[in-house]
Protein backbone atom coordinates (compact mmCIF):
# COMPACT_ATOMS: atom_id res chain seq x y z
CA UNK A 1 0.00 0.00 0.00
CA UNK A 2 2.82 2.24 0.64
CA UNK A 3 2.84 2.38 -3.38
CA UNK A 4 -0.22 4.90 -3.62
CA UNK A 5 1.61 8.17 -2.68
CA UNK A 6 4.62 7.18 -4.63
CA UNK A 7 2.27 6.76 -7.78
CA UNK A 8 0.96 9.65 -7.03
CA UNK A 9 4.01 11.72 -7.02
CA UNK A 10 5.25 10.05 -9.75
CA UNK A 11 2.45 11.80 -11.59
CA UNK A 12 2.85 15.33 -9.92
CA UNK A 13 5.97 14.97 -11.63
CA UNK A 14 4.90 13.64 -14.95
CA UNK A 15 2.36 16.83 -14.74
CA UNK A 16 5.15 19.28 -13.73
CA UNK A 17 7.17 18.44 -16.64
CA UNK A 18 4.33 17.94 -19.31
CA UNK A 19 3.13 21.34 -19.17
CA UNK A 20 -0.24 21.20 -19.38
CA UNK A 21 -0.01 18.43 -22.57
CA UNK A 22 -1.18 15.26 -22.28
CA UNK A 23 1.74 12.69 -20.50
CA UNK A 24 1.88 9.70 -23.51
CA UNK A 25 4.63 7.82 -21.72
CA UNK A 26 6.28 7.23 -18.33
CA UNK A 27 9.38 4.86 -17.77
CA UNK A 28 9.98 4.12 -14.87
CA UNK A 29 13.23 2.56 -13.37
CA UNK A 30 12.27 -0.18 -10.35
CA UNK A 31 15.11 -3.00 -8.58
CA UNK A 32 13.91 -5.43 -6.53
CA UNK A 33 15.45 -4.57 -3.55
CA UNK A 34 13.92 -0.80 -3.57
CA UNK A 35 10.87 -1.55 -1.33
CA UNK A 36 8.40 -0.76 -3.91
CA UNK A 37 6.52 -3.40 -5.85
CA UNK A 38 6.40 -2.75 -9.60
CA UNK A 39 3.15 -4.89 -9.79
CA UNK A 40 1.87 -2.96 -7.32
CA UNK A 41 2.50 0.57 -9.00
CA UNK A 42 1.24 -0.66 -12.28
CA UNK A 43 -2.05 -1.74 -10.61
CA UNK A 44 -2.57 1.71 -8.90
CA UNK A 45 -1.09 3.98 -11.68
CA UNK A 46 -4.44 3.93 -13.75
CA UNK A 47 -6.78 4.95 -10.66
CA UNK A 48 -4.65 7.90 -9.36
CA UNK A 49 -3.91 9.22 -13.35
CA UNK A 50 -7.66 8.79 -13.46
CA UNK A 51 -8.89 12.75 -14.59
CA UNK A 52 -5.10 14.16 -15.07
CA UNK A 53 -2.72 14.17 -18.11
CA UNK A 54 -1.34 11.57 -17.22
CA UNK A 55 -4.80 9.77 -17.96
CA UNK A 56 -3.75 8.10 -21.42
CA UNK A 57 -0.25 7.40 -20.45
CA UNK A 58 1.35 4.44 -21.09
CA UNK A 59 3.56 3.44 -18.09
CA UNK A 60 6.76 1.04 -18.73
CA UNK A 61 8.98 -0.52 -16.06
CA UNK A 62 12.15 -1.34 -16.09
CA UNK A 63 12.91 -3.96 -13.64
CA UNK A 64 16.74 -4.33 -11.99
CA UNK A 65 17.74 -7.56 -10.72
CA UNK A 66 19.92 -7.15 -7.43
CA UNK A 67 23.86 -7.91 -8.15
CA UNK A 68 26.04 -8.69 -5.59
CA UNK A 69 30.42 -8.05 -6.01
CA UNK A 70 32.79 -10.79 -5.70
CA UNK A 71 35.02 -10.07 -2.69
CA UNK A 72 37.58 -11.94 -4.76
CA UNK A 73 37.49 -11.75 -8.37
CA UNK A 74 35.63 -8.42 -8.65
CA UNK A 75 32.88 -9.51 -10.40
CA UNK A 76 29.10 -9.08 -10.31
CA UNK A 77 26.66 -11.22 -10.08
CA UNK A 78 23.11 -12.06 -9.80
CA UNK A 79 22.99 -14.65 -6.36
CA UNK A 80 21.66 -18.12 -6.87
CA UNK A 81 19.17 -18.96 -4.34
CA UNK A 82 20.60 -20.17 -0.84
CA UNK A 83 24.25 -19.03 -2.00
CA UNK A 84 25.96 -16.39 -1.63
CA UNK A 85 28.94 -17.60 -3.61
CA UNK A 86 30.24 -16.48 -7.16
CA UNK A 87 31.78 -19.30 -9.71
CA UNK A 88 35.35 -18.52 -8.44
CA UNK A 89 34.54 -18.98 -4.80
CA UNK A 90 34.39 -15.61 -3.79
CA UNK A 91 31.82 -14.69 -1.38
CA UNK A 92 29.25 -11.75 -3.11
CA UNK A 93 28.69 -8.52 -1.18
CA UNK A 94 25.58 -6.47 -1.23
CA UNK A 95 25.87 -3.44 -4.24
CA UNK A 96 23.28 -0.56 -4.75
CA UNK A 97 22.25 -2.82 -7.89
CA UNK A 98 18.47 -3.84 -7.97
CA UNK A 99 17.78 -0.21 -5.29
CA UNK A 100 16.89 1.83 -7.74
CA UNK A 101 13.63 3.60 -8.22
CA UNK A 102 13.17 6.67 -10.55
CA UNK A 103 11.69 8.64 -13.38
CA UNK A 104 13.63 7.45 -16.25
CA UNK A 105 11.79 9.54 -18.80
CA UNK A 106 8.47 10.88 -19.87
CA UNK A 107 6.92 11.59 -23.06
CA UNK A 108 3.87 14.59 -23.60
CA UNK A 109 2.34 14.84 -26.88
Amino acid sequence: MHEYPAVVEIINKASEHSKGKFVKEINLVIGDLCGFVASSVELYFPIIAEGTCCEKAVLNIERIKPKLKCNKCGELFQRKMFSFNCKCGGEGLLTEIGTEFFIKSIEVD
